[in-house]
């Protein structure tokens, strides 16, 4: 299995990330457990998750984390994964934000449910401009020399706010963001390319995106609103289901036809193939669908399927 350095972390990661979001909501415990055991089995290691997980549904925020910990609790398999997970999102009125009184609490929280005494990529889910950077970033490096975080990294921030955290830590001497988690798929382009996608380059960091699938839109399951009742999330798919998503879904079609792959193997392929890029996160609520997304770490998009893809994208 290919692994790719993550930012300028001792991290290193296969090129797909297991989304943890639906642990403990749309896949029980049970079904969970053997997803874990199949992507760790077929070679992959990074798991992404956060202390928000799931706290919109009735198992409230902070099972998923609880799920990933029992398992391993159950299978010892701790050493054969990078775990990363989240906090700053709102998990009650007063735990939020990117404070360093919060992140202590937070962070221990996290390790008690992931039954674990370290985190390996802890990262702020959000900007929080109430709270100084100087103050979070402190805060970060305390739990580096702690022992209890490896890398830190950050998700959701806009370019100017990333890079001024990063002059942060550089000035400081401490602890620097690692990674990057945005939103950006096949479909959702332009935020990211409009600025951080060069800031990501041209500072070492790494870049994990999540909804690599548009939110199951680019698995090619969603072809009409009558299609929107087949899943929790089919909800979503209003905002997808226009003129240029059809064109998105038909290039699929046609590249994934020509190498015998499925869409949603190559949209994440895709993604895997944009430069700066390190891994695409996407979940999955059974093995067989794991399976199948698995199988993009070994699919090769050529020149001429980029550009087919691009084209049909291009906004």
């Amino acid at each position: 299995m290919e692994l790719r350095r993550l930012g300028r972390s001792d991290l290193m990661i296969a090129p797909l990330v297991l989304g943890g979001n639906v642990f403990g909501w749309t896949a029980d415990e049970a079904t969970s457990f053997r997803i874990l055991d199949a992507f760790v089995d077929s070679g992959f290691n990074c798991v992404d998750t956060a202390d928000v997980y799931s706290r919109w549904s009735p198992a409230g925020g902070g099972a998923s984390e609880k799920v990933i910990g029992a398992w391993l609790k159950a299978t010892g398999k701790r050493d054969r994964i990078v775990l990363a997970t989240k906090f700053g999102m709102e998990m009650a009125e007063d735990k939020k934000g990117l404070s360093a009184k919060y992140m202590v609490e937070a962070v221990e929280a996290s390790l008690q449910r992931l039954n674990t005494d370290h985190i390996d990529l802890y990262q702020s889910h959000r900007d929080d401009p109430e709270t100084p950077q100087e103050e979070t970033a402190e805060a970060f490096e305390r739990l580096v020399k702690a022992g209890k975080v490896r890398a830190i990294g950050s998700s959701n921030f806009e370019p100017a706010r990333l890079k001024s955290a990063l002059e942060t830590s550089d000035r400081l001497g401490v602890a620097r963001y690692s990674s990057e988690q945005p939103l950006y798929n096949l479909y959702d382009r332009a935020g990211f390319e409009a600025g951080m996608q060069q800031l990501c380059i041209d500072e070492g960091v790494g870049v994990i995106p999540y909804y690599g699938l548009a939110s199951g839109f680019l698995t090619g399951k969603y072809r009409t609103e009558a299609d929107f009742s087949k899943s929790p999330r089919g909800g979503r798919m209003g905002h997808y289901l226009n003129d240029r998503g059809k064109r998105i879904l038909a290039a699929l079609d046609q590249v994934s036809g020509a190498h015998g792959a499925s869409p949603a193997q190559v949209a994440l392929a895709w993604v895997m193939a944009q430069p700066g890029l390190t891994a695409p996160i996407a979940s999955a609520t059974s093995v067989e669908q794991l399976k199948e997304l698995t199988g993009s770490a070994s699919l090769k998009l050529s020149a001429e399927d980029l550009a087919a893809l691009d084209a049909a994208s291009a906004a």
